[in-house]
């Protein structure tokens, strides 16, 4: 079912919350958080999709905010709300305030009286995010904020920049996107022979935030000097597309180069074919809603192993 509400206010949005509650029995009752959309007007659609097939997993309510990207002084303040419920929501109720001029300006006072009671707070920003991020209005009342720099105008720029801003409770789907390549390799690392690993090459495209990522966790990891490579491939994937282990009795070679499927080369062992899928938003948001705590390990990577890839390698 979806309500809408043209030029509205949120103490209509409210009691139209109740009414639908008390008419159609839908409740807030099992949602277990308030997950906030910020995001540009005309572009809400894909980031609703993937909130409501993560909610399956995560019953929560969902409050998208859409501005313009660029605010005119003259556009007319208006709030034009929507609710949607049942088969339109998924597992959760989706309420969303696309703002227009003076009204556009404050978002936290758009979502305060909207959020559930006691019930923790994450922020996602499918797109353009703000340059600090805990620092924004919507940032300061959330438990965990979530960015992604594959949408910013420089992505691997704004991966470095994250290790002036970051804060407990930021996270990036860069970092999310990595996570079967981070299983595969601690997989492959925990076989015999337990040699150590004497220099690894990371190769991905240009634009490819997460292959920056990956290179500087095997860095902090392993602290073994790391070759960042960016290449351009004609077929395969656009980000990552292969890492490189070598030790004593050869490289260990792990790289994608078609879609979805990655080839996996070791010394003396057959080659392997493995599904290694570009992770969808859904699996990204899904992933990140599993946790509310500070995702120390990416903090420690931001901070300290993107910072370490220039640096020369200590002797022990």
């Amino acid at each position: 079912m979806i309500v809408d509400l043209p030029d509205s206010t949120i103490s209509r949005v409210q009691k139209s919350l109740v009414s639908i509650r008390e008419e159609g029995g839908v409740v807030a009752l099992g949602r277990v958080l308030t997950l906030i959309i910020s995001t540009s007007l005309g572009e809400e659609e894909e980031a609703i999709e993937a909130a409501n097939d993560a909610s399956r997993e995560h019953p929560m309510r969902v409050i998208v905010i859409s501005t313009a990207r660029e605010t005119s002084a003259a556009a007319d303040a208006r709030l034009d709300a929507q609710i949607r419920v049942g088969g339109d929501a998924g597992a959760s109720e989706v309420i969303v305030l696309r703002a227009y001029g003076d009204t556009a300006s404050d978002e936290e006072g758009l979502v305060t009286g909207l959020l559930l009671p006691d019930a923790p707070v994450v922020v996602w920003w499918p797109g353009r995010a703000p340059a600090i991020v805990s620092e924004s209005p919507l940032g300061r009342i959330a438990q965990r904020r979530i960015t992604d720099a594959a949408s910013q105008e420089n992505p691997r720029q704004t991966i470095v920049d994250l290790a002036e801003t970051y804060a407990p409770g930021d996270t990036d789907f860069a970092w999310t996107r990595l996570t079967l390549w981070r299983t595969q390799l601690a997989a492959v690392l925990d076989q015999p022979p337990y040699e150590p690993v004497t220099a690894v090459d990371v190769s991905g495209a240009p634009d490819s935030p997460s292959t920056l990522l990956l290179a500087a966790w095997l860095r902090l990891q392993l602290q073994v000097t790391v070759e960042n490579e960016l290449t351009t491939r004609a077929t395969g994937s656009s980000g990552i597309q292969g890492v490189r282990l070598l030790r004593a009795s050869g490289a260990i070679e792990l790289e994608r180069e078609q879609e979805n499927i990655a080839t996996l080369r070791q010394p003396g062992q057959p080659t392997h074919d493995l599904s290694l899928p570009r992770r969808s938003l859904r699996d990204c948001l899904a992933e990140e809603l599993r946790r509310l705590d500070p995702d120390d390990l990416f903090g420690d990577v931001v901070r300290n192993g993107v910072r370490q890839l220039s640096e020369p390698v200590q002797d022990n």
